[in-house]
This record gives C-alpha cells, sequence and structure tokens, in this order.
C-alpha cells in the first residue's frame, strides 16, 4: 500500500514537470529559470521517493530504472550547480513519458492485485 501512495506522489511530480514544458523547447527551457528550477526540484523530489520504496517493490520492478532515478537526485542535491540542462531536458523530453506509462501500469497491476 505504501508503495502505490509513493508511486502516485512520484507520478504527480512527473505530471507537474510535464505541464511546465509543455509547448517549450529547449531554447526557452534553458532561459526560463524559474521553470528549469521546477523541474528540477520536481525530479530531485522523485529520487526522494524512490528512497523511501521497499526493497521488494523494487525487486519485483526491476525493469524500471530505479538506480539512475536515485543517481539523478544525488546530482541534483550534492551537485546542483554542476547540472547539466541538456541531459535535463533529454530526461524530460525522452524519459518521463516512458516512466510516466511504467508507473501508471504498476498501479493497475496493484489495483488489480488488490
Amino acid at each position: 500500500m505504501k508503495d502505490r501512495k509513493l508511486i502516485y506522489r512520484m507520478l504527480e511530480h512527473i505530471e507537474k514537470i510535464m505541464r511546465y514544458v509543455q509547448d517549450t523547447d529547449y531554447k526557452s527551457f534553458e532561459n526560463n529559470k524559474m521553470m528549469v528550477e521546477a523541474c528540477v526540484f520536481n525530479l530531485s523530489q522523485i529520487g526522494e521517493l524512490v528512497n523511501k520504496l521497499s526493497a521488494e517493490f523494487i525487486n519485483m520492478h526491476a525493469d524500471i530504472p530505479w538506480n539512475k532515478i536515485r543517481g539523478l537526485r544525488n546530482r541534483i542535491i550534492h551537485d546542483y550547480e554542476g547540472i547539466n540542462l541538456k541531459l535535463i531536458w533529454e530526461i524530460i523530453t525522452a524519459d518521463l513519458d516512458k516512466l510516466k506509462k511504467q508507473f501508471i501500469g504498476l498501479i493497475a497491476e496493484k489495483e488489480s492485485n488488490g
């Protein structure tokens, strides 16, 4: 139950990021400090929530890149000034939609299993 709630919260962060960057290109993103900070904050929150998932849940869903998500969170928290905005943009535009679909699948799976 706890894990499912955490996945819901991660989905909320993903959806916020997607709303922030909707109809935006990289140049606009790069030049909008508030948007960058909002997106980076939400990415770090996703990583923080991954740290709260049970080991059993993570092991059952090894197809999700949990370590990469945690690693991004650590990079953001410990080296904020060194963040590569192109990498952040690539994660947002290329990886988040896939992760969102995976999380929706996990929730559906949990609901069908009770």
